[in-house]
């Protein structure tokens, strides 16, 4: 969730044909579940914080997703961050741990790619994230959050498929824990991954991914880069990896992702 951004991406990766899976990326696909069919994401995101977030240092956040076909190309779905954010020794400051601010989406698919099609599938969500976590902890943002996106995919090649998204928060903020954009003004958010299947279960690719507010003296930018990809363990279970560098004040200096998405 984030400006006029600048953003453009280019790199390689590609998601398993059979499969719903989104992460590490935080640039979403244009698919849904399944009509009636549930689907898994866990992971785990470990980030070194940037000199500005002092006395904050790093964070851990452990997130669960799960997401519901109900109806044909719509999905609803709900995530929760468990938090941990390590703090300076000698700051007078403990370390915060517990859950964050939980989040409620729907996402439907206006259109799906076509053979022979120069034109992408496109898909829109809207996602609300209550103030369920502490603000005094640190671990919520205080503020009720309501976040639209547009997700544009084109299939290039068999193995190629670039995703690019734009999207805007209205109220509320970016922010989980001590990561993303501290405003109460619109952010503006885009980001683009590139990705490439390089055998028959392993896929790797790049993202650039950033946030931007006009009242950058209310907040912080973002602005980050990953590499990742997906490992087929078995049809509808992937493990997921992600290795994370930020350049702006609300990103991480650089952080890793490790989960699984599984289909049911």
């Amino acid at each position: 969730m984030r400006r006029v951004l600048v953003f453009t991406f280019v790199a390689s990766l590609a998601a398993l044909p059979q499969l719903h899976a989104q992460q590490p990326f935080f640039t979403d696909d244009a698919n849904t579940v399944a009509y009636r069919r549930w689907h898994l994401e866990t992971n785990n995101e470990y980030d070194v914080l940037p000199r500005s977030s002092y006395p904050n240092l790093r964070q851990d956040t452990q997130t669960i997703k799960f997401s519901y076909g109900l109806f044909r190309n719509c999905e609803v779905g709900m995530d929760f961050p468990l938090l941990v954010i390590f703090n300076a020794r000698g700051s007078g400051l403990d370390d915060p741990f517990g859950l964050g601010d939980t989040d409620f989406s729907i996402k439907y698919n206006f259109r799906k790619e076509e053979t022979g099609s120069r034109l992408p599938g496109i898909t829109a969500s809207l996602n609300i994230e209550p103030a369920t976590g502490s603000e005094k902890a640190q671990l919520g943002s205080g503020l009720i959050d309501y976040y639209l996106n547009s997700i544009f995919q084109k299939t290039l090649s068999p193995k190629n498929t670039l995703r690019v998204n734009a999207g805007a928060t209205f109220a509320g903020n970016t922010l989980t824990g001590a990561v993303g954009i501290k405003t109460r003004g619109t952010i503006f958010t885009g980001g683009a991954s590139f990705t490439r299947q390089f055998t028959q279960k392993l896929d790797l690719g790049l993202e650039v991914y950033g946030g931007y507010t006009a009242s950058l003296k209310l907040g912080r930018g973002e602005l980050e880069q990953q590499i990742g990809g997906n490992y087929e363990i078995r049809r509808g279970l992937t493990l997921d990896f992600g290795a994370i560098a930020g350049q702006a004040v609300g990103s991480p200096r650089y952080g890793f992702q490790l989960g699984f998405s599984k289909d049911f």
